[in-house]
């Protein structure tokens, strides 16, 4: 028998009933739900005084808040919360993107056909009656939009098992690019967790693992988040453009990552117009001459461009000329000279 039946058995009402006007601490109410309990009527409580009532009332009210909080002690609460009410993960895995178009369609799906999976929480680790997301940022997010509540497992967790939880989540969807998770691995190095719980919660070698890493070091944080997730680009485009990055000066990167039109085109575009923007400058294509003979044949092809100037013989029609020219070049060149002087 637990503190709840006890208390009903002392102020007289059946076993089993809800407690009146119990709304469970940081839940939705009128939405919490817990798997396989049953919701009887209340007795009726005509016999009892307003004081004992009221007495027993606030006695079950607090008995109930703490079975819920043995209830998410033992991890097995199931409940409707609040979006508001929870926060990120202390370990980013994700790169916002103010123009992700798959948003829009996850916020209908839910609309129309309701939340199929729950997101997994945590009671948060600093702030009494907030909680702190594992997985699920996304529907979190919809449901924010929407102004509904978001079915939550609720569970005690440490860091490292989120951190796993949240890893193989990812994994298992796929859903993540190449450069969220080189930073998410970055980011759980950077916050002191081992490489074996690292490999663990992305599923990846030792040698990936540090592949990713080192990529996710090479590219400049403000860079990731002005471009976003990038799904389509794997490691050697973001490599490229990192290297590219190294010899373009910090204003010349603001401006590009601060211009409207920049900013308004997908992810994957703003990529390709920053490795395009920052790429090498080609020179301008050489001007081409031809010269013929008197009887109209192209026997020679000038090229002037850069301060260079480039001669091409056919030697199929003239096939002295060349090394004419090459026997007599130092005796142009003396001539030109001379003529300088």
């Amino acid at each position: 028998m637990n503190r709840k039946t006890n208390l009903d058995a002392l102020f007289g009402s059946k076993q089993g009933a809800k407690p009146e006007g119990f709304a469970p601490a940081n839940l939705v109410p009128g939405e919490a739900k817990f798997a396989g309990a049953n919701s009887p009527s209340p007795a009726p409580e005509s016999r009892r005084t307003g004081a004992v009532r009221t007495m027993g009332s606030n006695l079950r009210n607090l008995a109930a808040r703490a079975d819920l909080a043995a209830e998410i002690e033992a991890g097995s609460l199931i409940v409707d919360l609040d979006p508001g009410l929870i926060d990120d993960s202390f370990i980013a895995d994700r790169v916002s993107d103010a123009n992700d178009p798959t948003l829009a369609g996850l916020v209908e799906s839910i609309r129309e056909s309701g939340q199929q999976v729950p997101v997994l929480v945590r009671p948060h680790p600093e702030t009494a009656g907030r909680f702190q997301i594992a997985y699920g940022r996304r529907r979190t997010r919809a449901a924010l939009i929407l102004g509904r509540p978001i079915r939550t497992v609720v569970r005690p967790l440490s860091d490292e098992e989120l951190v796993v939880a949240q890893g193989k989540e990812n994994l298992e969807r796929r859903d993540l690019s190449y450069i969220e998770r080189a930073f998410f691995a970055l980011r759980l190095e950077s916050h002191g967790f081992r490489r074996d719980t690292i490999m663990s919660a992305m599923g990846v070698g030792k040698g990936d693992l540090s592949t990713l890493i080192a990529v996710a070091k090479t590219v400049p944080e403000e860079v990731l988040c002005a471009i976003g997730p990038a799904p389509a680009v794997g490691r050697p485009r973001w490599m490229l453009l990192a290297e590219r990055l190294k010899s373009t000066g910090a204003s010349e990167i603001g401006k590009l990552i601060r211009d409207p039109g920049f900013i308004a085109k997908p992810t994957d575009e703003r990529f390709a117009a920053m490795l395009e923007a920052f790429g090498p400058k080609f020179a301008p294509k050489a001007k081409s001459e031809v010269w013929k003979d008197q009887q109209g044949r192209n026997v020679a092809r000038v090229e002037r461009s850069g301060g260079r100037f480039i001669l091409s013989i056919d030697e199929k029609l003239e096939p002295k000329l060349g090394t004419a020219l090459l026997d007599r070049l130092p005796e142009i060149l003396a001539a030109v000279r001379a003529g300088e002087a």
